[in-house]
């Protein structure tokens, strides 16, 4: 009976944009015996997309509100669902998607177990779940130029001043690779989350409130230590993390694509001047993509690779590093919010069902008439 409870609901979650397909080996069920005890698995069967109240949970689940509202607080504590906060309404619940979503909920108690599984987990799922970026690349601040057109949301000093919360979370990414001895000397806390995301991850214990002048300096942090910027893929964004080429799993599973840039999301590539260039090799080091080499004293970008990051224009001592803009035929489409990004996803994956579709239509309708208010 447990085992086909977690089939269940490895099919559930893998009808969420984000995806859950099976494999071969089984490791995705292992991965939710890890998160979910039997009766938690089954529970998470009657959750959607639409954010409910206990009690709507609790007649569609056939048992009482009280119980209902006991196993959706303590999931959600344990990062298996999502809760949402509302000053004038009970809390609403949500069904999470594993990644982007559960599996970073679980930075805190990650073990070497479930660490080792998602290890294994990682490619299957990259290669049949990301048909659309979850996330999008832009470039450190330090190597944007006047010269530049970079618009509001390609800006990450620009797109953090107008939030109410701010959280700084650590990267579950080089924690893994550290339980598993395999980690980078790079800044553990780094990752940034805003907002409504950012209550979920305080009332979990999954990070720290900062203040804006601590978001700027995480943001320089980031330049310094050699971190591409990822945000959400939507103009209006919820998170971005801070990312090395070494652990975090986005970059790692581009990097064994032959043209990563077609895989990302990113409006820029970078530009060598060769005439100025002395050919000091701080650019190669300082590129997570492995675009950057120096060979004969003289340094080339494949373009193919560049996702336009920008850290190797910010240290160039000759400036002879640039960021150019993709032509207009080659710039990524940036949704307008998470929700339209999901729906892209999920139509990309062909796995989102006609219902899921028209509630996430619906919440994105909603969501920016309350916005307007």
């Amino acid at each position: 009976m447990p085992e086909k409870i977690y089939q269940k609901l490895a099919k559930h979650l893998d009808k969420l944009p984000g995806g859950f397909p099976s494999t071969n080996t089984g490791v995705e069920l292992r991965i939710l015996k890890r998160l979910f005890t039997p009766e938690e698995a089954e529970f998470a069967l009657h959750l959607s997309l639409i954010p409910e109240e206990s009690r709507v949970v609790a007649r569609r689940a056939k048992i009482s509100t009280q119980e209902a509202s006991q196993r959706c607080e303590t999931m959600a504590r344990k990062g298996l669902i999502y809760r949402i906060d509302s000053k004038a309404d009970q809390p609403k619940y949500m069904a999470c998607q594993y990644a982007i979503g559960i599996w970073e909920f679980h930075v805190n108690d990650l073990d070497e177990g479930l660490a080792k599984d998602m290890g294994e987990y990682l490619p299957f799922l990259f290669e049949e779940a990301w048909k659309k970026p979850q996330l999008r690349t832009v470039p450190v601040n330090k190597s944007l130029s006047s010269k530049l057109k970079v618009l509001t949301y390609e800006n990450a000093e620009e797109m953090v001043m107008h939030f109410g919360k701010s959280v700084v979370a650590p990267c579950i990414c080089r924690r893994e690779f550290s339980l598993l001895g395999k980690g980078c000397d790079k800044p553990e806390e780094t990752c940034l989350v805003f907002d409504r995301a950012a209550e979920y991850y305080l009332r979990n214990g999954l990070g720290r409130e900062i203040g804006q002048q601590e978001v700027l300096g995480i943001l320089k942090i980031a330049e310094e230590a050699g971190l591409v910027l990822q945000p959400s893929n939507a103009r209006e964004i919820v998170n971005i993390c801070c990312c090395c080429g070494d652990c975090c799993g986005v970059l790692r599973s581009l990097k064994g694509y032959p043209k990563p840039a077609s895989l990302a999301s990113t409006p820029f590539f970078a530009a060598i001047d060769t005439e100025t260039c002395e050919g000091c090799g701080v650019c190669e080091d300082r590129c997570q993509m492995e675009a950057v080499q120096l060979k004969n004293e003289k340094v080339s970008v494949d373009i193919d690779r560049c996702i336009g990051c920008g850290l190797c224009v910010s240290t160039c001592p000759t400036d002879s590093m640039t960021l150019a803009r993709k032509p207009e035929y080659d710039q990524p489409d940036v949704p307008e919010d998470l929700i339209k990004a999901s729906i892209e996803l999920g139509r990309a994956r062909g796995k989102l069902s006609l219902g899921n579709l028209l509630i996430m239509q619906v919440r994105s309708k909603v969501d920016r008439l309350l916005a307007s208010k």
